[in-house]
Order: C-alpha cells, then sequence, then structure tokens
C-alpha cells in the first residue's frame, strides 16, 4: 500500500503509511468508546430509579413500538399521580410548584444574568487569557429560597463566596445569602427571597413519640421544621434580655413532654432569678432550685453522683445509655450559666458548682446526663466550659464579636448576624452543630404562660393515663446518636 505525507506541527516530514493511520484511528475510536461506555455505567450507578424507566421504556418500545410506549407513559405516570393526589395531596401540590418553579427560575431569572454576577462580583479565575466562571449547576426553589448548586473553579474558595454573599443578595434582591460547603469542589448558595421567621412562630402540636435526637423546636428560615437534637449532646443558647432564650427553653421541653410524662425523661432545674421563667412548669420537673447556691450545688452534685453511678454500670456493656423509666435520660436545665459560674459570692460554693457542672460537661453525654444552659453574657470568664458545649444557639447579642465567642471563631463571617436581629423579633437566631461549618438561622415557638400551665397540668410525671391517651413506644431515637451530628 502506498504511503501518504504528513506534516505533523514544526517538524519536518515524515512517512506514516496507511496501517499506522488506521491503528491510531482504531486506538482513538475504542478509547472514546470504552469512555462513553464508562460514563453511561456510573451515571446508571448513581441514578438506579431513572436507569430502570429507561430500560424498561426501551423493553416496551422494541416489543409493542410507540403505541405500547404511549400506554405504558400514561399508566406508568398517570396512576402514580392519582395516587399521590388522593394520598399527600398538599406535599404532591407543594413538590410540583417547586419543580416548575425551580425550572422557571433557573433558565428565566439566573442563567441568563450568570456571567455578569460572577464577573461582577470576582467569583471567577484568569488564566491564559481565559475565564474560568464558577458554574451553575443546579437550582432548587421552594416558596422561601432559592438553592444554587454551584461549581468553584480551581484557584477560588468557598470563603470567596462567603465575602460575596452579601452584594450577591443584593444584586438579586434577595433578602439574604447563606453560602454552606455542598461537597469538595461545590458550594450551596441559599438566597432568603421572602423570611418566614418574621410572624411569631405558635407552639409546635407534642409529638405523639418523643425522639430525643430529633425535637422540634421552632422553623428554620426556609420554612422547614426547625429540630434539636439532647441524646448526646450539650446545648448552650446565648441571647441578650429579651432575646428569646425562654421560648427555646420551653419549646424543648414542649417537645419532649410526653416522655417526661412516662417516665423516659427527667428535669432537673435551676432557676437562679428565683424562678421568674421556669417556675410555671415546676409540676414537670423532678428536681428544681430557685434560690440559694448551695442548693444549686447540691442538685449538681447529685447529678454527678448519679452520672458516676450509670457510668459503672454500663461500662463495658455499651457506649449509650438507653433511657428506660427505671433509669431515665436526665436532662439539667439551667436558666442563667452567669449566676453559677461567676456570680457566687461563697468561693465555697462557687467552686463545687464549676467542679460538678465540669464533670457533667465532660462526661455526661454518653451515660444520658445532658445540660441546656442559658446566658446572656458570653465573655469567656462568665462561661470557661462554653466548647464543651456541641450545639450552640445564638440569640440576638449585642456586640459583633460576641457572636464567635458563642458559635465560634469565623462564625459571624459565614453569616451569622446575631448583633442585627431587631429587638422586635424575639426567639430569632442561629445554630452552629459540632461538624457542622455553616450556622442556620432559626425562630422558636412561643409559649404563653397559660400555654406552659396547660402543659404542666397535662404532662406531669406520672400522670394517670386517659383512654384517649396513647402510650409512645420507646422509638428508635433512644437506641443512641447516629454517626454524625444531628
Amino acid at each position: 500500500m502506498a504511503s501518504k505525507r504528513v506534516r505533523v506541527g514544526p517538524v519536518p516530514d515524515v512517512e506514516v503509511g496507511w496501517p499506522v493511520l488506521l491503528a491510531v484511528t482504531w486506538l482513538w475510536l475504542t478509547w472514546k468508546t470504552l469512555r462513553l461506555v464508562g460514563r453511561l455505567a456510573w451515571w446508571a450507578v448513581r441514578n438506579p430509579a431513572k436507569t430502570v424507566v429507561l430500560t424498561v421504556g426501551l423493553v416496551v418500545w422494541a416489543r409493542w413500538g410507540l403505541p405500547g410506549l404511549a400506554v405504558a407513559g400514561v399508566v406508568g405516570v398517570g396512576v402514580p399521580v392519582a395516587v399521590l393526589l388522593v394520598v399527600a395531596r398538599d406535599r404532591f401540590t407543594r413538590r410540583l410548584a417547586d419543580g416548575a418553579r425551580s425550572v422557571w427560575r433557573r433558565w428565566v431569572v439566573y442563567a441568563p444574568r450568570w456571567r455578569r454576577l460572577m464577573s461582577r462580583h470576582g467569583l471567577f479565575v484568569r488564566d491564559d487569557g481565559t475565564e474560568e466562571l464558577a458554574a451553575l449547576r443546579e437550582v432548587r426553589c421552594t416558596g422561601v429560597v432559592d438553592r444554587l448548586r454551584v461549581g468553584i473553579p480551581t484557584g477560588l474558595a468557598p470563603a470567596d463566596f462567603e465575602q460575596a454573599a452579601e452584594a450577591l443578595a443584593h444584586a438579586v434582591k434577595a433578602e439574604d445569602c447563606r453560602v454552606r460547603v455542598s461537597r469538595p469542589g461545590e458550594v450551596w448558595v441559599d438566597l432568603l427571597r421572602r423570611d418566614p421567621l418574621r410572624e411569631t412562630v405558635p407552639p409546635l402540636p407534642v409529638p405523639r413519640v418523643v425522639d430525643l435526637r430529633s425535637v422540634p423546636v421552632g422553623r428554620r428560615e426556609d420554612g422547614e421544621l426547625w429540630r434539636l437534637r439532647l441524646l448526646g449532646t450539650h446545648v448552650l443558647i446565648a441571647g441578650a434580655t429579651g432575646a428569646g432564650k425562654g421560648s427555646v427553653l420551653w419549646s424543648l421541653v414542649r417537645g419532649i413532654a410526653p416522655a417526661v410524662r412516662d417516665g423516659l425523661v427527667e428535669l432537673w432545674v435551676i432557676d437562679p432569678k428565683g424562678g421568674m421563667e421556669l417556675s410555671f412548669g415546676e409540676p414537670l420537673f423532678t428536681r428544681f432550685a430557685d434560690t440559694d447556691p448551695a442548693d444549686f450545688a447540691d442538685l449538681l452534685e447529685q447529678a454527678v453522683e448519679g452520672m458516676n453511678a450509670r457510668a459503672a454500670r454500663l461500662k463495658g456493656k455499651t457506649r449509650q445509655h438507653t433511657p428506660t423509666p427505671g433509669d431515665p435520660f436526665r436532662l439539667i436545665i439551667i436558666d442563667e450559666l452567669a449566676s453559677l459560674t461567676a456570680l457566687v459570692g461563697d468561693r465555697r460554693v462557687a467552686v463545687r458548682i464549676d467542679d460538678a457542672l465540669g464533670h457533667l460537661l465532660t462526661k455526661g453525654r454518653a451515660v444520658g446526663y445532658s445540660v441546656v444552659g442559658a446566658l446572656q453574657d458570653p465573655s469567656k470568664d462568665v462561661i470557661p466550659y462554653r466548647n464543651l458545649f456541641p450545639t450552640r444557639v445564638a440569640l440576638r447579642l449585642d456586640e459583633p464579636t460576641q457572636v464567635d465567642m458563642v458559635l465560634g471563631d469565623g462564625a459571624r463571617d459565614r453569616g451569622a448576624y446575631c448583633d442585627r436581629i431587631p429587638h422586635a423579633l424575639p426567639g430569632v437566631g442561629y445554630v452552629k452543630l459540632d461538624g457542622v461549618r455553616e450556622p442556620f438561622r432559626v425562630r422558636a415557638a412561643y409559649l404563653t404562660d397559660e400555654d406552659i400551665r396547660a402543659l404542666a397540668a397535662e404532662y406531669a410525671p406520672g400522670r394517670a393515663l386517659t383512654p384517649a391517651d396513647t402510650p409512645p413506644a420507646l422509638p428508635a431515637g433512644f437506641e443512641g446518636p447516629p454517626a454524625e451530628a444531628a
């Protein structure tokens, strides 16, 4: 076979035979085919439901043609839609509306102006005269928030998006912008279009079955239910006077009230302000101290003794205590930590309180002794054990520096503007979970004095059950916390 002279780049002419060209072409086609097959296989593994639908569709089309495919489509789509409309109409309608809203806002609102948004806010990388923009990969919209999944170009970091968050919110006329890390190389940019936390959150329904890993407390800024974990953690609540710390405390108590009634949970409560805040619910409490610092020390020391005895009993048997009516989960609620750690006049009593509190915070989580502490002044000398609280709630604070004192370094830079919360929004704050980088905004439900009295009367420990009551079974939540932070 004749040879063909081919020029390859700047090198001199070389003789390349047709067999060589055919071999190179065959290798190139083989590589491209294998790469395409690999990508299709990977897509099938990641999308099993779509793979099954496509496979069934191809089989039906090959066997019965287009008429059979049309009939299968009507049956496969119409029947599930009809069932969902009957069984869960509101949820299905909301999901359908959110899906349509997501498509519309992606292609009409964000896609046409994406290049200008990224360029003007510096979210691009320039290399060799070309620009690589942050990529808009997905848009999920609800009636409250637009969530944009954005790919980070090489050379940028999530901190770059956090710095541009406030400017992005103004650019798209959103009320707020929050940046969350999705996975390496991606972030979620949450644009709040309507604030559902402006309205007071009414008392949430008392759950029939209590899950200590997920206690309903209020609402999140995306409109979803805000739940706090109690099992296997401690909770710190900080806020200025009138910020709504009582709303968080009473919503927590309301969320576990059935377990208190049935002896699965005991509330040991300290109210150093003479009982002004927590005395309304005294029938719910197993232990209650509200005046004498020596009583506070006694209560905490007795909790430590019970904790140590339980730890010795569970040693070598389990790593997480399981509450039972005879061996309950004990929640120690302290309304004002400053009165226990910095404002006790008697030095000996202060040392007793400090020592007992330190033991509870360091050893109590695994054996079913959790502390919920509220405070007004988050300075270091007031709460030296701040870092021992894995879950922290910061309500309205007086100064920007106090935000990082409560939620950790950099929390305010990541959007926790506790110092900007208006006085007219008590119960609004930001939550930081252990192991989760970004705080999220919430509002606790508000309970009136009458709501609290009614709760205490109905769910006091040992109250006789009426025929209408359904004793809650021991839920899966009592089996121990999951590996990840809830």
